[in-house]
């Protein structure tokens, strides 16, 4: 189903590149997204003080949050992993959020978005394993015993492999059934009054979703730095 009206996109078609935001309007909404998170950074962190403005005191508690959260959950030694944990988050919970201003496209409706999140943290749980442990990284997919690698081996590759589709399905289905709905009430009704308590529904929708793909992501990041039993 066709967005009624996507604001981004009549700006590309006004500069000459509507082919391309009709055919890839996830892509433009993820520049939006963005570029909204780099200048809500730089002005949260171009003056701060000792005394924090309200700006400077609402991303203080957002990331020191999300920070004890995940050292608890992986340890301190985990603590490194946090920027690209925190930026998963917040990248997601935004790029959901936005679906829920009218004209705005959600990029997470597009399984090309949530496939390339699910790569970037699937890949880099390999990377982490390989850099903590080296060749003995290889341990985590043989079992506990040699005579079982035969078996063990080929479901730990169906099981990573499926840490992808997991982490990029879940997220997309949810987005885009979301995107529907909201899409047919809009056609039905014709006002912001029907579709309201999907809306309302949607902001738990969008925290939940980009939770469930944080707390996965700072899991299997755990499971890489632990030592393979």
């Amino acid at each position: 189903m066709e967005h009624p009206y996507l604001f981004f996109v009549k700006v590309f078609e006004a500069i000459g590149l509507g082919h391309f935001a009709h055919t890839y309007p996830h892509v433009v909404y993820s520049w939006v997204v963005m570029a909204f998170l780099i200048i809500a950074g730089f002005i949260a962190t171009r003056s701060i003080t000792l005394i924090p403005s309200k700006f400077q005191n609402l991303f203080e508690v957002l990331i020191s949050g999300i920070e004890e959260f995940m050292v608890d959950v992986t340890g301190e030694e985990g603590r490194w992993l946090f920027p690209l944990a925190a930026t998963v988050f917040i990248y997601i919970f935004v790029s959901n959020i936005v679906g829920l201003i009218p004209g705005f496209f959600p990029p997470t409706a597009s399984l090309n978005t949530t496939l390339s999140c699910a790569l970037v943290v699937v890949v880099f749980t390999h990377i982490i394993g390989v850099m903590y442990h080296g060749p003995k990284y290889i341990k985590h997919f043989l079992g506990p015993v040699w005579w079982m690698i035969p078996i063990i081996f080929p479901i730990e590759l169906i099981g990573h492999f499926a840490r992808i589709l997991s982490l990029s399905f879940r997220l997309f289905g949810n987005m885009m059934g979301h995107e529907l709905v909201l899409g047919i009430l809009f056609l039905l009704a014709g006002a912001f009054f029907a579709p309201l308590p999907i809306m309302t529904l949607g902001i738990f929708v969008a925290l939940v979703q980009a939770f469930v793909f944080f707390l996965l992501s700072i899991m299997y990041f755990t499971g890489a730095l632990e030592h393979a039993h």
